[in-house]
């Protein structure tokens, strides 16, 4: 993983370069298994600059932690999912009962695409949920996709955070984005790996823009991997294979 802060390569994470990438490898193929015993099967791109290529530990246990928490968190609930990668979070609350499913990420043909295709082929039955890829910036206006919803709602039940805050720049428009598609009674999940350990302030520095937003956060859980995901990495072993989980929502009024 990159030493920069907030980039890749040496670039601007979010900036929009002509092309933005173009695949170096063929796409890869993967599987999750589910507490339930189904299993979720995902095509993941084959290099991406966004990171979109790698099935994340926080995407992996957040899934877990929907399936054990589905009668609060999914079930007949809309879901929006930021920065979904291959989408794993997303199908699985599709799997779990959820009523609406949007699933985003950088607004590429071939991210977007590969979510489509995610969708009509993880394997799951999900013909009892309205599931859709879309591409979204982060901080923009949120109108595109709050239309997917039903006409009787103007927010999500759910949002899903998934391994997406080492992206320092992009916090505040995180926050933004949360503030305009939340309602009162929503909840985003926030569950991150410190990859750069001595950079975990600057991870952490997200809930204290959370707070000074509006939002109360609460630590919910933490879960520790069998192994580092980028074995040739520096910095402390324990943080690299440790999965922290926040809960955000709006204070009572």
């Amino acid at each position: 993983m990159s030493d920069d802060d907030g980039s890749v390569d040496g670039g601007n994470l979010f900036q929009e370069p002509t092309g933005y990438y173009k695949p170096e490898q063929e796409p890869t193929s993967t599987t999750f298994a589910l507490i339930d015993g189904r299993t979720v099967s995902l095509r993941l791109v084959g290099h991406s600059p966004l990171w979109g290529h790698l099935l994340w530990n926080a995407g992996q246990v957040i899934t877990s932690f929907l399936e054990d928490h589905a009668d609060e968190f999914i079930k007949d609930k809309s879901v929006l999912e930021l920065g979904a990668g291959a989408g794993l979070p997303s199908l699985a609350a599709a799997g779990l009962g959820a009523k609406t499913v949007v699933v985003t990420d950088y607004p590429d043909h071939d991210l977007i695409a590969n979510l489509q295709y995610n969708i009509e082929n993880c394997g799951l039955d999900l013909s009892n949920t309205y599931i859709t890829a879309a591409g979204y910036l982060w901080g923009q206006s949120p109108e595109a996709l709050l239309s997917r919803l039903p006409a009787s709602t103007d927010h999500f039940d759910l949002i899903i955070l998934a391994d997406i805050l080492f992206n320092h720049s992009e916090h505040q428009k995180l926050i933004q984005t949360l503030q305009q598609t939340m309602g009162q009674t929503s909840s985003a999940l926030v569950f991150f790996t410190p990859y750069r350990p001595w950079l975990l302030q600057k991870d952490l520095a997200f809930f204290e823009l959370a707070r000074a937003g509006g939002f109360s956060v609460t630590k919910i859980m933490e879960h520790t991997m069998d192994k580092v995901m980028f074995e040739e990495d520096p910095g402390d072993e324990q943080l690299r294979r440790t999965v922290f989980g926040y809960r955000l929502a709006r204070p009572d009024p």
